[in-house]
């Protein structure tokens, strides 16, 4: 029987030729594609199923048994005709491409712990100040953070080096606790027991790519409104900082009435466009420490810390006008956009309540009530808003 094999020292294909002896014993030799005998090979045993060989270079050749079918020749290389299946493959063309010059990485910082994981911060001449106060370059919602915590300073002979601000938990450099030390690439940070920072020097490829990380796993896809996840995280640290501070938290529910009407009139594609409309005036009529978030398909969320339910229903009714003025038409017909908020405060919980949930459920509460009122309206109370007041027209 003779068995084809490929890959032979000079590249061509071989046939491996099985002939059995008396004894049953195989003697097998190697045979060029012309009938030229090659070097011969030696029978061993295998390991009691049958034998086996080792050529020239003590490659293990096992025989193939007579039950499987072997090919007699070779079999054809399948050539790919281009003017026959299809138009001429193109060649790669050699393209210019350049390595990254050092001088545009930079140093910068990444948050790996807490509610801003992920955020990155570039460390460029001016020093960077870390901690929880609103002036810090990179603010951090940690109670073990200290105000002005540390400082990250670009050293005049080139290099980086961090230094505690006298804060109460410390600085550490690896496992070290430092007053001042020098960073090296890829050092870890820790500022009090549990924030971590990483330093580094990356092109700016890399940044472009961290904060887009970042910045996807925040925001809503749609609407570039903050997520939901982002917002109950952000919740949990405002609260526990207002109460520090006997301050006040309040949450703003917001409801998008008319947007079934809208997905049914012009299709979800304009219901999307409206729901970006809706963020858009919304972001617009608040403050700069507000945090937008959207909660649900047509809800957002407006988290507004420092402020109390009087200040809150204020803005919910300028955030009301701001919407109350959009419209959507098409095909001659229009729609109105209008929302109907509910109002909630911290001051409003009582110590045993669980404050995420209990805020969040009050304002939805009275987002509810807001709609069966009429709609486009501001409830911040249980009761069922005013028509005759100006605040809840």
């Amino acid at each position: 029987m003779l068995v084809h094999l490929a890959g032979l020292d000079d590249g061509s294909p071989g046939v491996f030729d099985l002939r059995t002896s008396h004894a049953g014993v195989a003697a097998h030799s190697m045979l060029s594609p012309f009938g030229l005998e090659r070097a011969p090979m030696q029978d061993i045993a295998t390991d009691g199923h049958g034998t086996g060989a080792l050529d020239a270079d003590a490659t293990l050749a096992v025989p193939v048994p007579d039950e499987v079918r072997v090919t007699e020749r070779p079999a054809k290389r399948a050539v790919f005709r281009t003017d026959e299946c299809g138009p001429k493959r193109r060649e790669t063309p050699h393209l210019h491409a350049p390595l990254p010059l050092t001088g545009k990485a930079r140093a910068t910082l990444t948050v790996l712990t807490g509610l801003h994981a992920g955020q990155l911060m570039p460390v460029d001449g001016a020093p960077v100040t870390i901690g929880r106060a609103a002036d810090a370059d990179l603010v951090v919602d940690d109670a073990g953070v200290s105000r002005h915590h540390a400082r990250i300073t670009h050293l005049t002979a080139g290099g980086f080096c961090v230094e505690d601000l006298e804060s109460t938990n410390g600085t550490y450099v690896g496992a070290a606790r430092v007053g001042v030390a020098v960073l090296h690439r890829d050092d870890l940070l820790q500022l009090g027991p549990n924030l971590r920072i990483r330093f580094a020097i990356i092109d700016s490829d890399e940044e472009s790519l961290q904060r887009q990380l970042y910045e996807s796993s925040v925001r809503d896809p749609l609407t570039h409104a903050y997520n939901r996840r982002y917002l109950v995280e952000r919740l949990v640290a405002d609260i526990a900082r207002e109460r520090r501070a006997d301050g006040d938290v309040a949450i703003l529910m917001i409801d998008v009435d008319a947007l079934k009407t809208v997905n049914d009139c012009f299709g979800h594609l304009a219901g999307d466009r409206a729901l970006c409309s809706v963020a858009g005036r919304i972001l617009r009529a608040l403050r700069v420490e507000d945090v937008l978030a959207r909660y649900g398909g047509d809800e957002f969320v407006v988290l507004a810390a420092g402020t109390d339910r009087a200040d809150a229903g204020h803005l919910a009714e300028r955030i009301r006008r701001a919407v109350e003025g959009l419209q959507l038409g098409a095909g001659g017909r229009e729609v109105r956009i209008t929302t109907s908020i509910g109002v909630a405060s911290l001051t409003e919980l009582s110590a045993s309540d669980e404050p995420v949930t209990t805020l969040l459920a009050i304002a939805d509460a009275r987002m509810y009530g807001a709609k069966a009122s009429g709609k486009n309206r501001v409830c911040t109370t249980s009761a069922s808003p005013a028509a005759s007041s100006p605040l809840y027209r």
